[in-house]
């Protein structure tokens, strides 16, 4: 090959490898960027007084004078709407059957568009769900509200050969020559009166439990069952691992029951993880009964199991690249085998088994499938360490699946399904520093 075509191709090559790398970078901002964005919103967000009245009556947090000033200011604010209520049906007992009839199901969506906005309505019993006995908390929230309350949703299908097009007419025209016209206006010159929003850094989404499954509170208890499945499940991996690493490296020999092993192995590490949680559903809850029903010891265990290969593999090739005059030289000088390995070998290969085993820590932290049938939980509270061999938990992978498909207000939590997937990345991103950390940080201790 002349010089001049293969610079061409080593030109080719590089451009190749760095448009790769760009639009690696370019995807990666896609999905991040928004995730960071939706989930710094759970934490930053401009809240309205009935985030603070939830905060004070709900976890003691805030300020309890200056909370009793905005209620009472809010009162003031909200009371023409009442009063605006109470007069339309006043005159609803007057109106001919018909028109009453036709009014009075578009009065009930505007008392429940209120209701949702600002509260349980005077005169209304007591709503038995945590989520109806408060107002919108979130100012996009009471925007959405307000929408609702002025405009009714239309469809125009005059059009056979297109899809119905949304279109909005303003709901004050339902309510015309009525008591209730003053309500529209007054409510959308007002609503700032009636809500006091007020710009909010909310540290306790990461620090407070759940309330009425995520429609308020935190996710301390998902945080803190990630916690707890992932250091789990390497309390049983890790020192399996490293032990199998070792037994691979310097004391199998090259036969058929060894290739069994290797090829078991490898096997393992390509398992699709939901075959590790029907595994451990079958034999660690069924068969072993490690516990009753679904538990964290019982998730560990199947975590345990599913990232178990790839622990044996990183530290396997840790030891091997440890050079062999170590171990020469150990042995040379009168050391026993299992003294060269603990204290030369297993040395210098530390900074490749804990990146290994950081590695697998972030994997172990992100699974969900592996704890759908072995410890996750929907809705649950923070668990102690005395609960792990008997008691499910809430996890950040699980419940973020379960918020973002099956629960029934998933469109107005979306900023707890956001909030969720920043910590859980924000958590395997750690751990993978944490990695990087230790490594550098043994690996110079090793050279003096």
């Amino acid at each position: 090959m002349d010089l001049g075509t293969r610079k061409i191709l080593d030109r080719s090559f590089t451009a190749v490898g760095i448009t790769s790398i760009v639009l690696m970078a370019l995807a990666l901002l896609i999905v991040v960027v928004p995730i960071v964005r939706g989930g710094l919103g759970a934490l930053y967000f401009t809240g309205t007084v009935e985030h603070r009245k939830i905060q004070y009556e709900e976890f003691g947090e805030g300020d309890g004078r200056r909370l009793t000033r905005e209620i009472e200011e809010t009162e003031k604010a909200r009371a023409p709407v009442y009063r605006f209520l109470g007069e339309f049906e006043a005159e609803m007992e007057s109106m001919d059957p018909v028109k009453k009839r036709e009014l009075a199901s578009k009065y009930g969506k505007v008392k429940r568009v209120l209701a949702h906005m600002l509260g349980p309505l005077p005169g209304e019993p007591e709503p038995i769900l945590l989520r109806f006995q408060y107002g919108r908390t979130r100012w996009e929230q009471v925007e959405e509200s307000l929408h609702d309350l002025l405009f009714v949703t239309k469809w125009d299908y005059s059009n056979p050969e297109e899809m119905a097009k949304e279109y909005f007419v303003p709901r004050i025209d339902e309510f015309r020559g009525t008591a209730l016209a003053g309500l529209f206006p007054y409510v959308e010159n007002n609503i700032e009166s009636m809500m006091l929003p007020r710009p909010t850094f909310y540290w306790g989404f990461i620090t407070n439990k759940s309330l009425d499954a995520h429609i308020f509170g935190g996710i301390w208890a998902e945080i803190q069952g990630t916690f707890f499945l992932a250091v789990g499940a390497m309390l049983f991996a890790f020192p399996l691992g490293v032990i199998a690493a070792i037994y691979f490296t310097e004391y199998a020999k090259d036969n058929f029951f060894t290739s069994m092993l290797r090829s078991a192995n490898s096997t393992l590490a390509g398992v699709p993880s939901i075959v590790f949680g029907l595994f451990g559903l079958a034999f660690f809850i069924n068969t072993v009964k490690v516990s009753e029903s679904k538990s964290v010891l019982a998730g560990s265990l199947t975590l345990a199991i599913m990232v178990l290969p790839t622990i044996i593999r990183a530290a396997e090739e840790a030891i091997l690249a440890v050079p062999i005059t170590y171990k020469e030289a150990s042995l040379g000088l009168g050391s026993t085998k299992w003294r060269t390995i603990m204290t030369v070998i297993l040395p210098a290969a530390l900074p490749g088994i804990i990146t290994g085993g950081i590695i697998s820590l972030g994997r172990a932290a992100g699974e969900t499938a592996p704890i759908i049938f072995t410890a996750a939980v929907s809705v649950g509270a923070t668990i102690g360490l005395a609960d792990v061999f008997s008691s499910p938990t809430p996890a950040l992978s699980w419940n973020i699946y379960n918020l973002a498909s099956e629960h029934e207000a998933a469109n107005e939590i979306r900023h707890v399904q956001y909030g969720m997937v920043l910590s859980l990345i924000s958590i395997v991103l750690l751990l993978n520093l944490s990695a990087i950390l230790l490594r550098a940080r043994i690996s110079k201790k090793l050279k003096g």
